[in-house]
């Protein structure tokens, strides 16, 4: 039976298998959405760890996808942020003490699952790809591939390219050596190139010191954030937290850890996320949840036991504990094109979920599913391909 709690440079290097995910979007929320970085980040830490403790096998914390991509891209409030964080929790509470989450969960068919577990790998992939070019929403903004390199490109091609072909070479080599893990190497070369071509962006201003978060550190929403978060953020993102966050989330962790993974029920994610997001909101942090995408990332990379939540849950806590906004300048040092070789992989160990399915139907419903993400969005794909997978269960119907 696998220990609860290991720790080793395994361990370690799963627990930052996920960062490709999740430092962008929070970055991305600091600086244009003007959210409270030491609030953000130590919420993230203690959520590593107090679900890695209470779950007992490693768990993913993530952004909130659909909230988090659209505030960025359309400039919205820290306040209507938080609002839709808040409306969130309320509505993971409802459904998750109710026991509605478990009804959603039992009629929601196996490939509806897989075909969420392959659509969100897709995109992880091809976000991965877009770091490594240097297309992706922040580095568009921010107008250049490498916003914190003081190089840009080595002759005629573009260093993120280098890096990451580099990085994926490197990872492919490395990724099933239990010496020497890949996503150790991968972030500690991404540092070490921060530290050489840098542009150590806020070392000047680095503190030692002891900061807290402030309970509140905004206004309390208005009545107007709540009602323009609901509509644009909360409505879009709930198809997607109950199918990549809850059911994908808890069927894959149950895959990789079998019955230690007895604690993650569909209710049990359902109220974690929930408790997350009012913490979340108080200390002026980011809507936050688990995922699929998130678990297979660390998984791929080491992670086996909660140690690995509490190694990354450390290292957010302590870090922003010590260095409080500063905290920035650090993680500036981890290059896009590295966080890309990090979604590459771990979206290509989620896609490889769906080679359980063998019968033509699933495969179809699977793959729909992904076609209908590309051309829309996650939440719709997994409403359709509910919907199509009970369709196809009549025998009239051929694929």
């Amino acid at each position: 039976m696998q220990p609860r709690y290991k720790f080793d440079r395994l361990e370690l290097a799963g627990s930052l298998g996920d960062l490709g995910t999740l430092l962008p979007l929070a970055i991305g929320m600091i600086l244009i959405n003007g959210m409270n970085p030491v609030g953000l980040f130590f919420t993230i830490g203690l959520y590593f760890i107090l679900s890695g403790v209470y779950f007992g096998v490693t768990v993913p914390v993530q952004p909130m996808k659909v909230i988090g991509a659209y505030a960025i891209a359309m400039g919205l409030s820290s306040s209507q942020i938080l609002a839709s964080g808040l409306l969130m929790a309320v509505v993971l509470l409802i459904i998750g003490v109710t026991g509605a989450m478990d009804l959603i969960g039992r009629y929601t068919p196996k490939p509806t699952v897989r075909g969420v577990q392959l659509s969100t790998g897709v995109l992880l992939m091809a976000q991965g790809v877009k770091f490594m070019i240097g297309t992706s929403k922040f580095q568009m903004l921010k107008q250049v591939a490498e916003p914190y390199l003081t190089i840009q490109s080595i002759g005629i091609l573009p260093l993120g390219i280098i890096i990451g072909c580099v990085g994926g070479i490197l990872t492919l080599f490395l990724l099933d050596n239990k010496k020497i893990p890949a996503g150790l190497v991968i972030v500690l070369c991404g540092i070490g190139i921060g530290i050489l071509f840098g542009t150590h962006q806020g070392f000047d201003q680095l503190r030692i010191g002891l900061y807290l978060p402030q309970i509140l550190p905004f206004e309390f929403p208005a009545m107007a954030d709540f009602t323009m978060a609901l509509l644009l953020l909360v409505l879009p993102q709930i198809p997607m937290t109950l199918g990549n966050a809850v059911i994908a989330y808890a069927d894959l962790s149950r895959e990789y850890f079998g019955k230690n993974s007895k604690r993650v029920t569909y209710r049990g994610a359902c109220i974690s996320m929930a408790l997350a997001n009012i913490v979340s909101f108080l200390l002026g942090g980011m809507p936050l949840c688990h995922g699929a995408g998130g678990l297979a990332a660390h998984y791929r990379f080491g992670a086996r036991t909660a140690g690995s939540n509490l190694i990354i849950g450390s290292i957010f806590t302590l870090l922003v504990v010590f260095f409080g906004a500063h905290i920035l300048a650090i993680l500036y040092l981890i290059p896009m094109s590295i966080l890309g070789v990090l979604l590459l992989f771990a979206g290509s160990q989620l896609a490889l979920t769906i080679l359980d399915l063998k019968d033509r139907k699933e495969l179809f419903v699977a793959l729909m599913m992904l076609g209908i993400t590309l051309a829309s969005n996650l939440a719709v794909g997994f409403i359709i391909g509910i919907f199509v997978a009970y369709a196809l269960k009549s025998k009239k119907l051929q694929i």
